[in-house]
């Protein structure tokens, strides 16, 4: 009996996150986490954009609690606002935000589409990032494309740290599913190794040191001192 009450509740939690996120809108919402409280169930909703959740004076969120108590019988659901300070590297919004082009630009263009997230992922600071499209692109069978820049773990336990993401969009020629990968810049690689002066010590090797570099007026006070030294000598 405890197993199937724990599966419903694991169903119920999962209606009411596709729900809120149905409600709010594709691309307005990264994340919802539901905690139980002996107040009553928090909702935590991340997003890039608080004020348009919350609505003017509050009175989105007003509204989502009363459909939440009438429709998912929720005692006393508390909405808490997370708000997303670097979207670039929050791969849900960026996977809702390439299916929205593709859904409003169409499949035609997704290879655009595609470098242009990345490089704006990149250009942001991020380790690595991939995306792979998946559907009729644009031909009439189906095929898998990948998009992929800087260093991305696929396997281990470091692997975990990747922010992934999934989407779909509904284009004209048919659905389009949408992955995303993205290696933040604050992330701990415990495998990576960097090489600096200490440990080139501990190795023994040679510690390469950082020569001054020469200005080019410098060395045009060289190459004339030397030009005057040898008149000198021919003079004499």
């Amino acid at each position: 009996m405890e197993e199937k009450k724990f599966v419903q509740l694991k169903k119920d939690e999962l209606n009411i996150k596709e729900f809120i996120k149905g409600n709010l809108g594709k691309g307005k919402i990264s994340t919802v986490g539901i905690e139980y409280t002996p107040v009553g169930e928090k909702i935590i909703i991340s997003t890039n954009t608080p004020g348009y959740v919350i609505g003017r004076k509050g009175e989105k969120i007003i509204e989502l609690t009363r459909i939440l108590k009438r429709k998912f019988k929720l005692e006393n659901p508390n909405i808490e606002i997370q708000e997303i300070i670097k979207p670039e590297f929050d791969a849900q919004t960026i996977a809702d935000d390439i299916a929205l082009m593709l859904e409003k630009l169409g499949s035609l263009k997704f290879k655009i589409i595609a470098y242009k997230m990345l490089d704006k992922i990149m250009r942001a600071g991020a380790l690595g990032a991939e995306i792979r499209l998946s559907g009729k692109l644009p031909s009439e069978r189906a095929k898998a494309w990948r998009f992929a820049s800087g260093y991305l773990k696929k396997t281990g336990d470091t692997a975990k740290i990747v922010n992934r993401a999934k989407a779909i969009a509904k284009t004209m020629l048919g659905v389009i599913g949408v992955k995303v990968a993205i290696l933040p810049p604050d992330a701990k690689i415990h495998d990576q190794i960097e090489v600096n002066n200490e440990l080139r010590k501990q190795l023994k090797m040679p510690v390469t040191e950082e020569k001054p570099k020469k200005t080019r007026k410098k060395l045009l006070l060289g190459k004339k001192q030397n030009k005057s030294e040898l008149n000198t000598e021919e003079e004499r």
